[in-house]
């Protein structure tokens, strides 16, 4: 039976976020649910175990969805987006229109930019060159989701995106965990991925498929003014302050006395929260000299606080959702059944490595909830500590569990009723049934190399 409640309370979890509602209300709802089938007490679940597990992400992830969202807004309000976008495209050639949106959100993500803001940003000029090209419209949805919340996400080490930040809390690492593993992922994501589009634009194009004609939600190329883009330096500047400010304060924060957490908190290490401190300092920075480098665009005042309010919100609703789905886990945890459960998923492994057991609970739990920040978030709270604590009996080290767990939530989380697939489809004009077979087509490419990625880090322990 308590198995058989934490199994409805999933599947009920799942059915609503298909269905469009807010885990932020129902998460708890069907938390409650499993705990009441199982003869625990409602409200004390609730407020005890609940609401302790939510509040405790909250707390240590909030600033990086807040400034995440702000700094990608003010990248796109100032047209550095759009700008770092045109310069890859100008590289490739408008030949390359696959390679170049792909590598455009590769590129934007792995500078911090949020999936909407990428999203937005690319549409325009993915819609461009495909009619330019005669190729299929619908293929570009799966092209900016490769792109902008594909490898970059959580492959590449020191990406900033909170799928490569959450793990840091749980096994103590940092963003670069791993690199050897995360690039050999990026390679063959990278390889594969363009290839399969590139295929799929040849089959398409000679069966005689084109871009088309009435479709949605066009963009109208001739409001865009390219001429009072920012320079070229200007455009990627706040990203390398990212990217190089994130490495070096990584460093340095590390070698801060440990006592500078005395008196502030009991049971955090410098070591779990170095990740995060650097990447505070970091986006803030970057946030400062976007503002700074585009004085003129934001000089009035009115815009800078819609700018700044539209990233609030986002940032709010993002962390609350993930907030919630942890809290869930945290619930999910206490239950009898979860024992059970949890000693099935202990049986999934090759030799005494954790890591298939890891990949492929956060897989489908990630593909349960609709999200990778989500499925990472219960996932790592029900079971991060006994996965560090056996990988340490097993000598597989937290590095290697942090890189296989941000690889594994990015697969399967691409699911038809995850929120950045349905926003960039309504974005793009298309439907489900128009270009989420290619969407797919790539959500199973991630998958299998997250899983290829555990069979290559449990028999050749160099990784």
């Amino acid at each position: 039976m308590e198995v058989l409640a934490i199994m409805v309370s999933l599947f009920l979890l799942m059915f609503f976020a298909y269905r469009g509602f807010s885990v932020v209300l129902f998460a708890p709802v069907f938390a409650l649910l499993a705990a009441a089938l199982s003869g625990q007490a409602v409200l004390p679940t609730y407020t005890e175990v609940f609401m302790p597990k939510t509040v405790g992400f909250v707390k240590n992830f909030f600033p990086l969805f807040l400034l995440g969202a702000v700094l990608g807004k003010v990248m796109e309000d100032s047209g550095s987006a759009r700008k770092i976008a045109l310069m890859i495209i100008k590289v490739l050639g408008k030949e390359r229109a696959i390679m170049a949106i792909i590598t455009s959100g590769i590129v934007l993500c792995y500078g911090g930019i949020s999936t909407h803001v990428i999203s937005f940003a690319l549409y325009p000029l993915a819609a461009a060159l495909f009619r330019e090209a005669d190729y299929p419209k619908r293929l570009i949805p799966a092209c900016i989701a490769f792109g902008g919340f594909g490898l970059a996400m959580d492959a590449l080490p020191g990406t900033p995106q909170i799928q490569n930040i959450i793990p840091t809390m749980y096994f103590g690492t940092d963003a670069y965990a791993a690199p050897v593993t995360g690039l050999i992922a990026a390679v063959l994501l990278y390889t594969g991925g363009v290839g399969y589009m590139e295929w799929r634009r040849k089959k398409l194009v000679a069966s005689g498929e084109g871009y088309g004609e009435g479709h949605t939600n066009e963009p109208d190329l001739s409001k865009l003014d390219d001429t009072k883009l920012p320079s070229g330096f200007i455009a990627v500047l706040p990203l390398l302050i990212v990217l190089v400010g994130n490495f070096f304060l990584t460093k340095w924060i590390a070698t801060w006395d440990p006592s500078v957490l005395k008196g502030f908190t009991t049971g955090v290490t410098l070591k779990q929260v170095t990740g995060i401190w650097a990447l505070i300092i970091a986006l803030s920075t970057a946030i400062v000299t976007c503002l700074i480098v585009n004085f003129h665009k934001f000089r009035d005042g009115t815009a800078l606080g819609k700018s700044t309010q539209v990233a609030i919100m986002g940032s709010l609703l993002a962390v609350m959702n993930t907030g919630s789905e942890v809290g869930y886990g945290g619930v999910i945890a206490t239950q009898e059944g979860f024992k059970q459960v949890s000693t099935f998923l202990m049986g999934i492994h090759i030799g005494n490595s954790p890591l298939l057991s890891e990949a492929v609970m956060i897989n489908v739990i990630a593909g349960i909830t609709g999200s990778a920040s989500g499925g990472l978030g219960i996932a790592l709270e029900l079971m991060g500590k006994t996965y560090l604590e056996w990988g340490i009996k097993a000598g597989v080290s937290p590095e290697l569990l942090h890189r296989i767990a941000s690889l594994a939530a990015g697969g399967m989380d691409t699911l038809p009723h995850n929120g950045a697939v349905i926003t960039l489809l309504a974005i793009c004009g298309l439907t489900h049934r128009q270009s989420y077979k290619d969407i797919f087509a790539l959500t199973m490419l991630k998958t299998t190399v997250a899983l290829l990625m555990v069979l290559l880090a449990t028999f050749l322990p160099i990784l």
